[in-house]
């Protein structure tokens, strides 16, 4: 595998990990105080302008804050989080983060909560290059608050060479056949989503009768998994150590273009489509300088860096045109067809249930009473 994949790799397998950001010693103390950052900020730059971001490890290209920081002179800190369950958690009001990258449906939780303030949208005049499609969605229907960074998909990707059959179907995945060699994603609500597609239920739908349902399919699905992880599904399957993959659609992008051997399919049933969005927290100290990034990660030659770093679906119109005609017809960035996507709203306290039923089924012995093939405790 050459160095650019693996720095590809690198980037995608930190997207959505479920993982805990681990912070150790006086950082841990610098944090909870709110006067340091994951990334450290030396004493060279602490009076020059900054600009603290609360992301996704590896979500944020390194080319790309650089590129600001030497048009700028605003030095980018950047600190991580893991989940958006994990952010909610987070008091963003009147804290120290600029900037973060929530999901479509944190974001419609955090809109609620007056966490978030509304943009100035004179101040960002490269808004112009969104496309339509994805403007006043609905967890932002008015586009007040957030800008799409980046959308992917989660979908099937198969190894041609060692699957034999049609996999076009949940059903398909878990059918038995193909125990011991499924890496899926350890996200409680990526699994609640396929679970409900899977019986024809809708994807925002938690109430107790849906649980018991969704806990029936888990029981059956989840010990039939070798590897629960968000991090590592494109390593595995390039190693040979999966044949099947239930993951992120950046992921599967990067197999595509590693091997012809891999195919991607998006669930007949549909799938999750998500939206990453930047918002600024309410209260944020350089609101300036949050707005002055979001319209530098506007402009096309920039929009076209993400893009070149993170293979997701980029939903800058003006960027799409520079893309390589290899890059946008790359079927796990850009879907062809017209598949069906599902978008995630906010579950609530519901999503505990959600998460405590989701590890009670994966430690849970099958009910056929075979071994689960699963790896206890990998992220």
């Amino acid at each position: 595998m050459g160095l650019f994949l693996m720095s590809r790799l690198a980037s995608l397998r930190a997207r959505r990990s479920v993982a805990t950001v681990v912070l150790t010693g006086a950082l841990v103390v610098r944090v909870l105080l709110g006067s340091g950052s994951a990334e450290g900020v030396s004493g060279d730059h602490a009076s020059a302008p900054t600009l603290t971001i609360f992301c996704w490890r590896g979500y944020l290209p390194d080319d790309v804050t650089e590129a600001f920081t030497k048009e700028t002179g605003i030095e980018v800190i950047k600190e991580f989080y893991a989940t958006n369950e994990q952010l909610l958690l987070h008091r963003l009001v009147d804290r120290r983060y600029d900037l973060i990258q929530p999901s479509d449906y944190a974001a419609e939780r955090l809109i609620k909560r007056g966490a978030l303030e509304k943009l100035r949208r004179s101040r960002i005049a490269n808004l112009k290059n969104l496309d339509e499609r994805f403007r006043g969605l609905p967890h932002d229907p008015t586009d007040q608050y957030t800008v799409p960074w980046l959308v992917g998909t989660v979908g099937i990707v198969i190894n041609t060479n060692r699957v034999s059959g049609t996999v076009a179907t949940y059903e398909d995945v878990f059918s038995g056949k193909y125990r011991g060699r499924i890496v899926a994603l350890n996200d409680p609500r990526e699994w609640l989503a396929w679970a409900q597609l899977h019986r024809g239920l809708p994807v925002n739908q938690a109430d107790e009768e849906t649980l018991r349902d969704v806990g029936q399919v888990w029981r059956r699905w989840m010990p039939q998994v070798a590897v629960f992880d968000s991090d590592t599904a494109a390593r595995l399957m390039l190693k040979g150590e999966a044949d099947i993959a239930l993951t992120w659609s950046g992921d599967a992008a990067t197999l595509l273009a590693a091997s012809s051997d891999f195919q991607f399919v998006i669930p007949a049933a549909g799938a999750h489509r998500y939206v990453d969005c930047l918002a600024i927290p309410r209260g944020a100290a350089n609101r300036d300088a949050a707005e002055r990034f979001i319209d530098f990660i506007l402009r096309p030659e920039i929009s076209v860096m993400i893009s070149r770093n993170l293979p997701f679906t980029n939903p800058n119109r003006e960027a799409l045109t520079r893309l390589s005609p290899e890059e946008k017809t790359n079927p796990a960035s850009y879907p062809r067809g017209e598949p069906e996507f599902h978008s995630f709203r906010p579950l609530g306290k519901r999503y505990e249930h959600v998460e405590k039923l989701y590890y009670q089924s994966r430690f849970r012995p099958p009910p056929d009473g075979t071994p689960s093939v699963g790896v206890p405790g990998l992220r």
